[in-house]
């Protein structure tokens, strides 16, 4: 009786490949490695050592589960359940944006702009992950660091990256943006809110079809997080506090607009890698 034919581990990452690459996704040999290393529990090492290694029958099938997730569209970080930020490997799930390396330029702008010897309190609203206030809880352990969500799932993402990472100082709050906050009580308030436009196609396209769509859209013009953000944020920080803000690629000159009107001061903007206009900062006035 023929014995059922054993896939090893090269031809799992090569017919893997085969399929991604049908289905034009860019980096299909290196999702299919992944794929497979989360299917087997193996490290990419072994993959590339012992290439001849077979494949069990019940990884076999995971394969082919995960394989089936990607081919629909669903993200890699979903599927894998994590995510690099910063240096730090966060856990991923549905309920939260996943975290992106542009966002990155918001912890850099305040660990530049901010003093590390003082002890500072810090907001970052709309947390999801917790991405930006854990990579500031690490690098600023002397900063009281607020990690705002409002939405629970979201919340509870954040809640097991903490655990994951030891954080216990980092202070995890549900809440809408800066309700609860005292008038002068903060330095930093950091936030990559929702800021694309209701109805843009591109919601429906690509890894945002699986995103938490709060997480995403703002309104008709995609400001109305943002217009709400530095209301509270202009009571919220003391004198000389910073304000740091993601958004659209093409929204800067809008929040720069708004910025001016209410009365803020210290206004920039700085581009991202691929050059675009992506994070905007300002401060509060000294009196």
């Amino acid at each position: 009786m023929p014995q059922p034919r054993q896939t090893s581990l090269a031809q799992a990452v090569q017919e893997g490949a085969a399929r991604l690459t049908r289905a034009a996704q860019p980096a299909a040999r290196l999702e299919a490695e992944l794929l497979l290393c989360a299917a087997t529990g193996l490290p990419r090492t072994t993959l590339f050592a012992y290439p001849e290694q077979p494949v069990p029958a019940a990884a076999e099938s995971a394969l082919d589960a995960l394989l089936a997730r990607r081919l629909a569209g669903e993200p890699m970080a979903y599927i894998l359940g994590r995510r690099g930020f910063y240096d730090l490997e966060l856990y991923t799930a549905p309920g939260a944006l996943i975290p992106r390396p542009e966002t990155e330029l918001l912890v850099d702008w305040a660990l530049d702009l901010l003093p590390a010897d003082s002890p500072l309190r810090c907001a970052d609203l709309g947390t999801g992950t917790g991405a930006i206030a854990l990579a500031l809880a690490q690098a600023r352990p002397n900063w009281m660091v607020y990690a705002v969500e409002r939405d629970a799932a979201a919340l509870a993402v954040a809640a097991e990256n903490r655990r994951r990472h030891a954080a216990a100082e980092l202070l995890l709050l549900r809440g809408d943006w800066l309700d609860g906050f005292a008038d002068r009580s903060l330095d930093l308030v950091v936030a990559n809110p929702p800021y694309v436009r209701a109805g843009d196609p591109h919601l429906l396209r690509g890894d945002l079809r699986f995103e938490p769509p709060q997480a995403l859209a703002a309104g008709p013009d995609g400001l109305a997080a943002i217009r709400r953000i530095l209301l509270q944020a202009a009571a919220v920080l003391r004198p000389e506090g910073l304000l740091l803000l993601e958004h659209g690629w093409d929204q800067a000159a809008e929040v720069r607009a708004l910025l001016h009107l209410g009365g803020w001061c210290a206004i920039v903007t700085r581009r991202d890698a691929a050059g675009l206009e992506r994070a905007t900062s300002a401060r509060r006035p000294a009196q």
